[in-house]
């Protein structure tokens, strides 16, 4: 049996990302490799490592603060039926350079073959997911996304969250990349969207749910849309509050140039705050949101300029 304690120096002595791994007493570590991995393995160690999470995640105890290690490379883990993570303090780590989010390459996606959605729920809480990127690529005509989160208190670091990969969910009304219900979720140095594929309908990379005191630091959140009243986030129910800080929202045009409208559509309409703090910028919108009712920047002054990119004089 690999304990945490024994796998921080399984990897040539060297501790792998320390004390930010949450452990107790009782963890156990399993490592993921699709390039060299299999099911028969035992999971215990990179030489025996299992090539799928899905099959390491099968092998974790709810509230262990069991660890799943995903070995980086050039092969994805393409996921045959969607993934729910619930177990909660379980954790998915990928051992790779700490990108922010694009780029990542320890990748668990849901290919065109299988058409699942999502790729990924994680109805537990307190999980730690690190440098990886979960990305949806079927291609079916339905309102498919990457991640659902409807637990609460997990965290995501330099993690990229693609959905509507293909032409034909992105013209869904339905589609998103991250759907978020929980409360107290926190999203940091995180991609969420894709500016490959053109979003023709009225989607929105974040679906807001439900939940409260959500957080996203240092994030960015893509797309490619050249069509009015398409959104980044979209929020139908929010209690109290939603933060964003020193985050891009950007929007890419195959028409340069061409800004579209509002990055936000508000349809909650009870008590709560939608905060922009520090340094949030837009690039390729014209408006910060449908209803300003609730937003609240960092500027003394608000005004209809505010946090809207624009070109420099010649």
């Amino acid at each position: 049996m690999t304990t945490v304690a024994d796998m921080l120096y399984h990897l040539g002595g060297v501790p792998v990302m320390g004390n930010l791994i949450p452990f107790g007493p009782n963890s156990k570590a399993f490592f993921v490799d699709p390039v060299n991995g299999s099911a028969s393995n035992d999971g215990l160690s990179p030489q025996t490592a299992f090539a799928s999470v899905a099959t390491a995640y099968a092998e974790t105890v709810d509230g262990a603060n069991d660890v799943i290690f995903f070995i980086g490379g050039p092969t994805a883990d393409t996921l045959t039926t969607a993934l729910t993570w619930s177990n909660s303090y379980t954790h998915l780590i990928g051992l790779s350079v700490p990108l922010p989010g694009e780029g990542q390459r320890c990748r668990v996606i849901g290919g065109a073959a299988t058409d699942i959605t999502p790729v990924i729920t994680v109805s537990g809480s307190g999980c730690l997911f690190a440098n990886l990127k979960i990305a949806n690529e079927t291609d079916a005509n339905a309102g498919t996304g990457a991640l659902v989160v409807s637990g609460d208190r997990n965290a995501f670091i330099n993690c990229m969250i693609a959905g509507m990969l293909h032409a034909t969910p992105g013209a869904h009304a339905s589609g998103y990349s991250l759907t978020l219900s929980g409360s107290e979720n926190f999203f940091e140095r995180c991609t969420i969207g894709a500016d490959t594929i053109t979003r023709a309908s009225t989607n929105a990379e974040i679906l807001h749910t439900g939940g409260e005191r959500n957080r996203f630091w240092d994030c960015e959140i893509i797309s490619q849309s050249d069509t009015a009243g398409h959104f980044a986030v979209k929020v139908s129910a929010l209690d109290r509050k939603l933060e964003f800080k020193d985050c891009l929202f950007y929007n890419f045009s195959v028409n340069w140039a061409q800004a579209i409208t509002d990055a936000f559509n508000i349809t909650e309409n009870t008590t709560h705050y939608i905060v922009l703090r520090g340094a949030c910028q837009f690039v390729g919108y014209t408006g910060i949101a449908d209803t300003v009712t609730h937003i609240y920047g960092a500027g003394a002054a608000p005004n209809n300029g505010m946090f809207l990119s624009t070109n420099p004089a010649a």
